[in-house]
């Protein structure tokens, strides 16, 4: 029996749309879009500049602040505004996944902060929300060892698939669904992984191999991205 998604689209395949632009907030030292499907994220980077309060500051190297904000408007239930467990949450996983890249070394006693905003929530908002600020990054001229691209594999009952939308993480037939964010460089170093259900080791494999190819494809998004910004 070949398995199929509401959607329509086959295991391995990304949501589309997929859309990404930076520069799109003036006053920011550099921004970006990114959207997945039904799913928009928008990140501003201000800085570097000094890390204040002062006894927060490292004197070896700079410090990566991301604050990730779902607005009230993004999804068609109310969210309570302000931070929550979840925001605050993601905020620090944002962080651990961009850091092995950005070159803080360069920043002693600064701060870089990187505000995350989704105004449109359909599943996926962790990766949309880190493939925005990834270019924002890069955008504000920020020093990276590598660009990250971030995307989520997952289980729906016994396949395997990619990119799980709302629908799919709600899912609870048979097995239910598992849901696996993932975000790694072009060249497949993994700098961030959960996992949020049950799984196989084999299963686990194949969702990375998954991963690995998707993540390509969103890089030549995001590289694209930024090489039109530059060539205007």
């Amino acid at each position: 029996m070949v398995f199929k998604r509401e959607d329509g689209r086959k295991p391995e395949e990304l949501r589309k749309p997929i859309n990404a632009k930076v520069g799109i907030i003036p006053n920011a030292d550099g921004s970006a879009m990114y959207q997945s499907g039904e799913t928009i994220a928008i990140a501003a980077v201000y800085g570097p500049k000094e890390h204040h309060p002062r006894n927060q500051r490292n004197p070896r190297k700079g410090t990566l602040r991301c604050n990730y904000n779902m607005l009230s408007f993004s999804v068609t239930d109310r969210i309570r505004p302000g931070p929550s467990r979840r925001s605050t949450e993601i905020s620090k996983i944002t962080e651990w996944a961009l850091t092995p890249v950005v070159m803080l070394e360069k920043y002693p006693n600064m701060v870089i902060d990187v505000h995350i905003h989704m105004i449109q929530a359909d599943a996926g908002t962790r990766c949309a929300g880190i493939n925005a600020a990834a270019m924002a990054l890069a955008h504000a001229g920020i020093p990276m060892k590598n660009l990250v691209s971030s995307v989520a594999a997952g289980k729906l009952d016994k396949t395997v698939v990619l990119d799980l939308d709302k629908h799919e993480e709600d899912f609870e037939e048979g097995e239910g669904s598992t849901d696996i964010p993932i975000t790694m460089t072009p060249d497949g170093e993994i700098t961030h992984i959960q996992l949020d259900g049950k799984i196989t080791s084999k299963q686990l494999k194949e969702a990375i191999e998954m991963a690995k190819k998707a993540s390509k494809e969103i890089y030549e998004i995001q590289k694209k991205a930024l090489k039109e910004v530059g060539e205007k």
